[in-house]
């Protein structure tokens, strides 16, 4: 029989059997073995955001998480979170020790677009980490460019995408491939363009797109979630393809498997479900 021939612009279609997901841990793993995500955000009226991407990173199997955030967020964050160590943080100066420790940098759930935001996030984009770029850390890379860690994860939804562009949301959405495309290759990083068929972009062309996912995840904190999943896998092992073809799937998969309840899902609701996804696809023991 002939082959089927594929254009070699068409994306990929994201199935789980064919993505690849960290090792099976030996029976004397301890948690320096898993990396150290350090989520930094959370302004004023937003601390909860960044507790989303750790709570995500935790349950994902990252060794240890740290949350620098607000001082004013300190208590609420241990009294929800107390796995996660908490820096209160005024300014950016007060990042240096965390992130000399930290393997894995989320930036942006809560940032803000103020003062305090902008010190952190330059301070962030002159490290060396692997890095996951989310929320107002693109808003703010869309006004004040910076130069990322090459190899890094940016998840802008469409509205991020067309700030980042220069154009239009409705441009951005009738040829979401190349916005996804461009954004990764003119960043040297790894694109999720989220939404109804989220795109993994790389920059040198290749493209992946999600065809799961529920109409239930439309709300608040769903991204939040997804840049912690990312954190996770990265410090685990898998490199920035691999771990945002990986953790696209296990939150669309989630927000599915809960999406046949109806409306009212939350997003911390996805973050059990992703664990329990996870370990279906990769064990934790061989």
């Amino acid at each position: 029989m002939p082959q089927t021939k594929h254009s070699p612009n068409a994306p990929r279609v994201l199935i789980g059997d064919d993505l690849a997901g960290p090792a099976p841990r030996p029976a004397d793993a301890h948690k320096g073995d898993f990396g150290h995500v350090l989520v930094v955000g959370g302004d004023l009226g937003t601390g909860g955001s960044v507790l989303l991407s750790a709570e995500a990173a935790l349950r994902c199997g990252a060794g240890l998480v740290s949350v620098a955030t607000r001082p004013e967020h300190v208590p609420a964050s241990l009294a929800r979170l107390p796995e996660a160590m908490c820096l209160g943080v005024h300014s950016a100066n007060q990042l240096v020790d965390v992130l000399e420790r930290a393997t894995v940098l989320v930036v942006g759930p809560g940032l803000g677009q103020a003062a305090w935001g902008r010190s952190l996030l330059s301070v962030v984009a002159r490290s060396e980490q692997m890095q996951v770029w989310d929320a107002d850390a693109l808003n703010l890379l869309a006004s004040h460019p910076l130069a990322l860690r090459a190899g890094s994860i940016l998840t802008p939804h469409p509205g991020e995408a067309a700030r980042l562009l220069g154009i239009s949301t409705e441009a951005v959405q009738a040829d979401r491939p190349w916005a996804a495309r461009t954004l990764a290759r003119r960043h040297s990083s790894i694109c999720v363009l989220k939404g109804a068929g989220t795109l993994i972009a790389a920059p040198g062309g290749e493209l992946g797109v999600c065809e799961r996912g529920h109409s239930a995840m439309a709300g608040a904190g769903f991204g939040d979630v997804l840049t912690g999943v990312l954190a996770a896998l990265l410090a685990q092992g898998l490199d920035a393809w691999q771990a945002a073809s990986l953790g696209v799937w296990l939150h669309a998969c989630a927000g599915e498997r809960l999406g046949g309840q109806g409306r009212g899902l939350a997003a911390s609701d996805v973050i059990p479900v992703i664990r329990e996804l996870l370990e279906e696809h990769s064990t934790c023991q061989a």
